[in-house]
């Protein structure tokens, strides 16, 4: 890839493959979450430092995080092998926002998963919850739910929802990439590079702080991996 660089707000920003996917941001407005996952350091249940994990593990074994020998680094989340057993990890404190006025506010996740239908993911800028799929109130994010391989982008404030289906069929043991990009106007969110979706804003969460957010599920009575190459969160401006 070619590293490229743009003033965004008066701040330098750098990004490549497209004009939206930000990997790293430079200046006194900015505030980043930025992971390779090249060092780890697993805690009390394998919650990596800085992160609050749930594990749901009603099968017969563990839902565990671990972090693989790899070039470049990886985290290897594995489910127990129940229906809907995984991990929901959360970035500790809320650290990100999407208001009106804003010069940027980036998120975007690399990863592949095991199986393309029977698994549920989701992937963005939440507020805190030990249960994201289906508890949620308030967040940005991706999902891929159990029975299928459509995945939606959903905008959602105090439980309600504005929600995108079927933007893209979900491949297992593929690189995926779901990343949004807010300029303080409009939010687009992209998948693979591809934008596919610019949803109204009726419902963004423009009231709460956010935290990066990831939650794997499976989907039917057997285990299932998530393996995350990188994980950024880029805000520029308030």
């Amino acid at each position: 890839m070619t590293l490229h660089a743009k003033y965004i707000g008066g701040n330098l920003g750098y990004w490549d493959t497209h004009r939206q996917r930000l990997v790293d941001a430079i200046g006194a407005d900015v505030v980043k979450f930025i992971d390779d996952f090249t060092a780890v350091n697993l805690g009390a249940g394998d919650a990596p430092e800085g992160w609050t994990v749930t594990l749901v593990e009603a099968g017969g074994g563990e839902s565990t995080i671990t972090h693989p020998d790899g070039i470049g680094g990886t985290l290897l989340l594995t489910t127990d092998a129940n229906e809907d057993d995984g991990i929901s990890m959360q970035l500790a404190g809320e650290s990100f926002e999407l208001t009106s006025g804003q010069s940027a506010t980036y998120f975007g996740v690399k990863f592949q998963a095991s199986e393309a239908t029977q698994i549920d993911i989701l992937a963005g800028l939440c507020i805190t919850d030990t249960a994201l799929l289906g508890g949620m109130t308030d967040g940005v994010y991706f999902e891929k739910l159990d029975g299928g391989t459509g995945t939606s982008f959903t905008v959602e404030q105090d439980s309600a929802e504005t929600q995108a289906d079927a933007l893209a069929t979900f491949a297992a043991a593929t690189d995926t990439i779901w990343e949004f990009y807010w300029d303080g106007t409009v939010l687009k969110a992209y998948i693979n590079g591809v934008l596919v979706s610019t949803p109204v804003l009726t419902n963004l969460p423009d009231d709460e702080f956010l935290t990066p957010s990831i939650e794997v599920l499976a989907g039917s009575a057997a285990a299932r991996t998530m393996t995350i190459d990188w994980i950024r969160a880029i805000q520029i401006g308030r």
